[in-house]
């Protein structure tokens, strides 16, 4: 009887044994390397430089006499540079993702390159910072979330969430070492050495990390050999005339009027509030802690949960956190309290665009589609900079620029839970040919 017992335990382990992985470890085990090359290689983008930009200002004034305006005038043309996402963006659906971050990623390392060898004239700046700009479509999500949407269904919530994290990673880790290397080889050195992290680490990592993935193109031009091969979605022009395009698009116009118009005050408005100048600058690690956080916990959250309810749960945190920080006499801990919740929203809105971009249509077009709806949200980033300056300003104080931060994040939540909702489509077409 004993012996008879002992058979079936044995069977059943052999069994286990045996048994195929699970579907989201199968997708762990073929995609992690693509969620690998998207973290490197989007954390070493041109958003980085706008991060970090504020440690080359005091040495670039210095050396050529620039007022901080006409540095400011460097961001305009970066918004103006995100006017050209969407025809990149239609570039990448062409050509493959491959060419793209190769291509971008070497313009990124050039543009870092001439920086460094300015001569003082501003127009250089101004030229180069725009040149930057235009390697958004190869170090975004535009090309890293659209592999990650091909090879995870299960687990894409989560996939991106890692993805996107590379940013905020590094810009809490770089600028302690790079303010190092600006003190002992000057901006120049600055300069140089994000040219070496952009294209001899970061595109090496990110190629090799997609060697095995299907970049090629979605949407081949007519007589391609390959144009008839299935993938799934609709064309640009079809998803801009269905209404939850400009849903989502518009969520991240107000979120980002809130949230970036909010992060360019933060260092003054704290100050405003009694804080010491050293002490308001940690309010930054603050606003970075909630990208990493966010970006983490909603990825697990919409691959578990309704997506856009998670988003409008997330987006009325965010409000919240604006509320709080209108409270007066805070302490700098409730400070950092107020800006972590405040910034929960914008590191959640890094998942969720990429992720309503492919579920909702598709990876036919997904480059084009993703860029146009990345200048919508970039027009309500020029809006909330400008805007939050200039209400400062008008009312003396930040009252007013809190309260629309906090109604435009209630906007953005409303948008979120009316927005149509669909079940994930099956693993097939692009899907099925990366999963297989």
């Amino acid at each position: 009887m004993g012996g008879m017992t002992d058979r079936p335990s044995h069977a059943s382990a052999a069994d286990m044994l045996a048994a195929p992985p699970s579907p989201t470890r199968a997708e762990w085990r073929r995609g992690w390397p693509i969620v690998l090359g998207a973290t490197v290689g989007s954390g070493a983008g041109p958003a980085l430089f706008q991060n970090l930009s504020s440690l080359f200002v005091p040495g670039l004034i210095a050396d050529f006499g620039w007022s901080r305006a006409e540095l400011a005038a460097a961001t305009g043309l970066g918004f103006a540079g995100s006017i050209t996402v969407p025809l990149l963006g239609r570039l990448v659906d062409r050509i493959g993702v491959r060419p793209a971050i190769a291509g971008c990623m070497i313009l990124l390392g050039a543009a870092y390159v001439g920086l460094a060898g300015m001569s003082g004239s501003l127009w250089q700046y101004h030229l180069l910072v725009f040149c930057l700009a235009m390697t958004v479509p190869g170090t975004s999500a535009l090309v890293y979330g659209k592999l990650i949407a091909a090879r995870f269904v299960l687990q894409r919530g989560l996939a991106l969430g890692i993805a996107t994290s590379g940013l905020p990673i590094t810009t809490l880790l770089l600028p302690v070492i790079l303010g190092d290397i600006i003190a002992t080889h000057g901006w120049r050195g600055g300069f140089l050495t994000l040219a070496a992290l952009s294209t001899l680490v970061a595109l090496p990592i990110a190629l090799l990390a997609i060697r095995h993935a299907d970049t090629g193109p979605t949407r081949p031009a007519p007589g391609d050999p390959v144009a008839t091969q299935p993938v799934g979605g609709v064309t640009a022009a079809e998803a801009r005339l269905d209404p939850r395009f400009w849903q989502v698009g518009l969520t991240g116009f107000f979120i980002n009027l809130a949230t970036i118009g909010f992060i360019t005050q933060v260092v003054p408005f704290a100050i405003d509030r009694g804080v010491a100048a050293e002490d308001a600058a940690l309010l930054l690690t603050a606003f970075g802690a909630s990208q990493i956080v966010a970006r983490l916990a909603i990825g697990l959250l919409i691959d578990r949960f309704p997506p856009r309810r998670v988003a409008a749960s997330v987006a009325l945190v965010s409000a919240l956190g604006f509320l709080l920080l209108q409270a007066a006499h805070l302490s700098l801990t409730m400070l950092a309290v107020g800006v972590f919740l405040a910034g929960l929203m914008n590191g959640a809105e890094n998942d969720l665009f990429p992720f309503f971009a492919a579920r909702l249509f598709g990876l036919r077009a997904y480059g084009e589609i993703y860029g146009s709806l990345i200048v919508i949200a970039l027009t309500g980033s020029a809006v909330g900079i400008v805007g939050f300056g200039a209400l400062h300003d008008a009312t003396d104080g930040d009252a007013a620029a809190l309260a629309i931060a906090a109604i435009s994040l209630v906007i953005a939540g409303l948008l979120y839970i009316r927005l149509r909702d669909r079940a994930l489509p099956p693993p097939s077409s692009a899907a099925a040919t990366a999963a297989g």
